[in-house]
């Protein structure tokens, strides 16, 4: 007995590890299976890289020029007009084609750096190429949130989309090491000139790669006509559109909640340089090189969460993970404060590592479950403006609370707010997991050929709108005759279609009915009996108009099937 109750951890340790390896493999196979998806992500991989590698050339030549005050001005202008230019740059990507938007980025970047690298080989003044590179950075911003607002038209299941931003995370993480690296290695053997020249050949490649991604079509939403007698709605202002993001991230209650646990985090974003700084001179009194092997721990943290944000693609717990992400942000760091000895630090930032991809995953998807498509680039940029404003915050107090409180007193005051709020907030979190949940209709409703052209979004909607109802044998669903105000599908049980007394069809499991009423605005043209005990699932007019109709291939789909049933 002693044995097999000594057995009993070990087995159900193996069993998770089992689970989360699993889930792993599936999640990636999710990706690599989905050619859009995987171009997306290859191409991310190059610019990623080619940025990191980029971004330590400009620091070197603004450091080469004027020192340390000019890479500190230099980054405080860069990172001030990303903040203030993000909800700009956002708006393309809802006016525009999103993968034009991807390829616009990265052809105009190409041309910005070839510039920088071609003033460099003139010796021209510091100046231009510091305009070059700001912009360069810029256009940074609607390049990423145009990918960020793509994938849901790819994904062609929810966990594929959690598993597409967790390997986009992943990506991310490995290129803050890479990028770097490969910077540090091609300026031993060429310059800053040759390093420009490989960025611009990571952005062809990034634009080679998402020229040959085919997006779904778009929804066509039928124009209303105008009436002569109204005048025509004015058209909204360019800044009023700009702000439709902050808009929609403050009328959602779920949108809300996770930009203020996000922000929340990001101010510890924002000081974990300076932190990682002081931990380095007065913890492991090794200065630069502790400040590199911090980072390097951090980086190992992030690859190793994203890793596990991607196994758990299939558990919607999204909020929750999220919470836990941020908690890892901020509890880790008492750690040091309580034991300031070499070890906590490398604990601690690993720990702060592994949270950084559980939030970063988890927050994009739940943004891309939540916000309507047509704000969706928007939102993000948003959430891009209010992330950097906490993290310049961040930035700002933390070396003031290093001064006057030292280093323990001051990863304190900096934690435990963050982890009080979160808790704070966890009940609220975990809530939201609820409403993110697949809808238990979601399979039937993507079985349905009407439906399959919709995005998953679309689909998702339906499903959730989709209420049951049960019929005993014998029960009359609908009549000939009757006005026609819902959709139904059959999720399980038999029904007879009868028309003027004629029996036409038996329909079971997956099919559906109800949809000529609906697209000819004309009453029932059949009566349909349950032949067994049946459940269906239906959809009200208003929804399924509102799918079916503002998507071509979905009111093909339908306008066949009407056809096909009418000629019977």
């Amino acid at each position: 007995m002693a044995g097999v109750t000594d057995d009993v951890p070990a087995e159900e340790t193996s069993a998770a590890a089992g689970e989360a390896a699993g889930g792993l493999r599936t999640s990636l196979g999710h990706v690599l299976r989905n050619r859009n998806i995987r171009r997306i992500q290859l191409a991310f991989v190059g610019s990623a890289i080619g940025d990191g590698a980029y971004a330590i050339a400009v620091a070197i030549f603004a450091y080469q020029a004027g020192g340390a005050t000019a890479v500190g001005i230099w980054m405080a202008i860069r990172y001030t007009l990303m903040a203030v230019t993000a909800p700009f740059g956002a708006l393309l990507a809802d006016r525009w084609p999103r993968k034009r938007v991807m390829i616009l980025a990265d052809l105009i970047r190409a041309v910005l750096v070839t510039g920088s690298a071609i003033l460099l080989y003139a010796d021209a003044p510091a100046a231009p190429v510091y305009v070059l590179a700001t912009l360069t950075s810029l256009l940074a911003s609607p390049f990423l949130v145009a990918q960020r607002a793509i994938l849901p038209s790819l994904a062609e299941r929810p966990e594929e989309l959690t598993a597409a931003n967790g390997t986009a995370s992943t990506i991310d993480s490995l290129a803050f090491f890479a990028g770097p690296a490969l910077g540090g290695l091609l300026l031993e053997f060429t310059t800053v000139q040759g390093v420009f020249l490989v960025e611009v050949a990571t952005f062809l490649w990034s634009m080679a790669l998402v020229a040959g991604v085919r997006v779904p079509a778009a929804p066509e939403a039928d124009a209303p006509e105008a009436s002569p007698e109204e005048p025509e709605a004015d058209e909204p202002s360019f800044l009023s559109e700009t702000a439709a993001g902050f808009r929609t991230i403050g009328s959602d209650s779920g949108l809300l909640l996770v930009t203020i646990a996000v922000c929340v985090q990001t101010i510890v974003a924002g000081a974990l340089m300076v932190i990682l700084v002081a931990m380095a001179a007065e913890v492991l009194d090794s200065g630069e090189s502790g400040v590199g092997y911090l980072n390097s721990v951090f980086g190992i943290g992030c690859i190793l969460g994203g890793f596990y944000a991607i196994s758990r693609a299939s558990k919607e717990r999204l909020a929750g993970d999220l919470a836990v992400g941020v908690l890892l942000w901020s509890l880790p760091l008492l750690l040091v404060s309580a034991w300031s000895v070499p070890a906590a630090c490398y604990i601690a930032i690993a720990l702060v590592g592994i949270g950084n991809p559980m939030v970063d995953v988890n927050l994009d998807t739940i943004m891309q479950r939540l916000a309507p498509d047509e704000v969706l680039g928007r939102v993000f940029g948003a959430l891009e403006s209010a992330a950097i404003a906490a993290m310049a915050l961040g930035a700002v107090v933390m070396p003031g609370l290093l001064e006057w409180l030292g280093l323990e007193w001051a990863l304190m005051v900096i934690s435990v707010p963050v982890a009080v709020v979160t808790l704070l907030m966890l009940p609220k979190l975990l809530a939201l997991d609820v409403r993110l949940r697949a809808p238990a209709a979601l399979e039937l409703i993507r079985g349905v050929d009407i439906f399959a052209p919709l995005s998953p979004a679309a689909q998702d909607s339906l499903a959730r709108g989709a209420v049951e109802q049960q019929f005993s044998a014998g029960a009359v669903l609908m009549r000939e005759g009757d006005a026609g105000d819902d959709f139904f599908v059959i999720e399980s049980g038999l029904v007879e279609v009868t028309q003027e007394g004629r029996v036409l069809r038996r329909e079971g499991p997956g099919e559906y009915f109800g949809e000529i009423a609906l697209l000819r605005d004309v009453p029932r043209t059949a009566t349909i009996t349950a032949v067994d005990d049946t459940v269906v699932r239906t959809i009200t007019r208003d929804d399924f108009l509102a799918a079916v109709s503002g998507h071509g291939e979905a009111r093909s789909a339908a306008e066949s099937t009407v056809s096909r049933r009418l000629a019977v």
